[in-house]
């Protein structure tokens, strides 16, 4: 019997590829890359470039299907609008790395309940640091993207995300996963990826009070 197929709402981070990573292993065909873009360059959290995501999917074997929210006011309504599109093609379940803020939880199932479609958390409930841990040891890589400069400094950004590093974070006081907005990563190779993902770290930015890496992919 054929498995569901599915949607992934992707980020580009640890948590969201950990979740497909599990998900293609128990057998699921993955069918799409949901990506939010605050712009028609840069993803709307992390700000990574478009390019790089186009480079992710293309090296992952998986569609990208682009969420336009430039306009901010209509992100939930975009969110659905691009789960109803999935379910048209087919796909039963949208997966979400999410693994313990119920808050979280709580706007991704409204939008799968509004686009009549599952939704799914491969990681909800499990340790924070044995999940890193977990990404790691199955040979991902990544590097930190955006850090939260209320919790570590600027110069984490563009670090390989090690263990070493993992235990680092830790000792500051803040959460090895950085499940509570401490630190953002970008996926840049592993075991689901045909060859490693090209870039340029090009330097650093502040908005706020947040830090950004930023980087420029292959197709920029």
């Amino acid at each position: 019997m054929d498995k569901e197929k599915v949607v992934v709402s992707f980020s580009g981070g640890k948590d969201c590829t950990l979740a497909l990573y599990r998900m293609i292993k128990s057998g699921y065909k993955i069918i799409g890359l949901l990506v939010t873009f605050e712009s028609k360059k840069d993803s709307y959290f992390h700000k990574i470039p478009k390019s790089v995501f186009q480079d992710i999917s293309k090296e992952l074997g998986i569609p990208l299907i682009e969420i336009d929210c430039s306009n901010k006011n209509n992100y939930e309504e975009e969110f659905e609008m691009a789960l109803k599109v999935s379910k048209d093609k087919g796909a039963e379940i949208c997966v979400f790395g999410d693994i313990d803020i119920e808050a979280h939880r709580g706007w991704c199932l409204d939008r799968c309940k509004a686009a009549e479609i599952k939704g799914v958390f491969p990681l909800w409930q499990e340790n924070r640091e044995k999940l890193t841990n977990e990404f790691i040891d199955c040979g991902f890589k990544a590097i930190i993207k955006k850090v939260n400069l209320k919790a570590l400094g600027i110069e984490f950004l563009g670090k390989e995300l090690t263990k070493d590093i993992v235990n680092e974070i830790k000792n500051l006081g803040c959460d090895p996963c950085g499940e509570n907005g401490e630190y953002h990563t970008l996926v840049f190779d592993g075991p689901i990826f045909k060859s490693s993902i090209k870039f340029n770290k090009s330097g650093t930015e502040i908005t706020e009070n947040y830090g950004y890496l930023t980087v420029n992919g292959l197709l920029d």
